[in-house]
């Protein structure tokens, strides 16, 4: 029986539990605690493989795109019981790939946010109206389906030091100068628990790789500013074809101070935003299966390079 539940909105509690039920599960896998949000929700990795090269998948920095730590904690599994049984991935050995790759991921980088988002913060609670004051900053936004931001009113993909200025130059000309729901960057770079912690993890990984999920779109960004990093974007062309999605440059608006952008900047090695699924943030999991099945392979040929 299937571990990772797909069928239900993938809380905070729910994706905790699925970590710690599949490492009991599988000897393969192993966890640790990253950090802890500033209302005390866990962020924690889940890893697999031994293999040399090393790649980072993080998702759920935006509340409103919890669907992508399903997406991530499924194909941890998957590939784990490919080991066990002796079986394939995506048309690769799974034991094979796990000797030569290590995949370190962080299923769910916005706890709080996906809490509120997905129903775990009820009304009346006291992090519910935290949540719903910061909102009538911003009443065009819908309250709490449009929330992309931490609890802390503070976009998580608006903080690493990759054009962080100019990206509060354009969320501020926006009218984004305060927290809220969404494209707030904050005081400073790094100036959250979550991209903070993140962010030194990637240093201590030192990956090759790094894949940042998000929703939706049916896009991959590769790019940050005039950076051409060698074979980004031939990479780029292999898991666009593998899934079906568009490879593309983003546009101004939204090209500064994301956890790609930054890795791009500070480490020159390939880095990609994935938007996956169409349609309406947050997606219904009625998009899981079809969301699951264009991103294998985008998962297994990253970790692959």
């Amino acid at each position: 029986m299937a571990i990772v539940k797909t069928d239900v909105p993938m809380t905070h509690a729910r994706c905790e539990q699925t970590i710690l039920d599949l490492v009991s599960a599988f000897p393969s896998l192993r966890t640790e605690l990253l950090t802890d949000t500033a209302f005390d929700r866990s962020i924690r990795t889940l890893v697999i493989g031994t293999g040399p090269r090393k790649v980072i998948y993080a998702a759920a920095f935006h509340a409103n795109e919890w669907i992508t730590t399903p997406v991530l904690l499924k194909f941890v599994e998957d590939f784990a019981q490919a080991i066990v049984d002796g079986a394939d991935i995506y048309g690769v050995d799974a034991a094979t790939l796990a000797e030569t790759v290590t995949i370190y991921t962080v299923p769910m980088v916005n706890p709080d946010g996906v809490d509120l988002v997905t129903g775990a913060i009820v009304p009346g609670e006291v992090q519910y109206e935290i949540a719903r004051r910061l909102g009538e900053n911003y009443p065009a936004i819908a309250f709490p389906d449009g929330w992309k931001a931490n609890l802390l009113g503070v976009d998580l993909n608006l903080q690493y030091p990759a054009g962080w200025l100019m990206a509060r130059e354009i969320k501020f000309s926006q009218g984004y100068t305060r927290p809220g729901p969404r494209d707030y960057v904050g005081r400073a770079p790094l100036d959250q628990k979550e991209s903070r912690a993140l962010a030194g993890y990637t240093e201590y990984i030192d990956p090759d790789l790094i894949l940042a999920y998000h929703a939706q779109g049916r896009e991959i960004y590769w790019q940050f500013d005039d950076i051409e990093v060698p074979g980004s974007r031939e990479l780029g062309e292999r898991l666009a074809q593998a899934s079906g999605y568009t490879l593309t440059a983003p546009g101004e608006q939204s090209s500064y101070a994301g956890y790609k952008d930054w890795f791009i900047k500070a480490f020159r090695r390939p880095g990609y935003t994935i938007e996956v699924g169409s349609g309406t943030n947050p997606l219904p999991l009625e998009q899981f299966d079809e969301i699951y099945r264009d991103n294998l392979g985008i998962l297994v040929t990253a970790a692959l390079g």
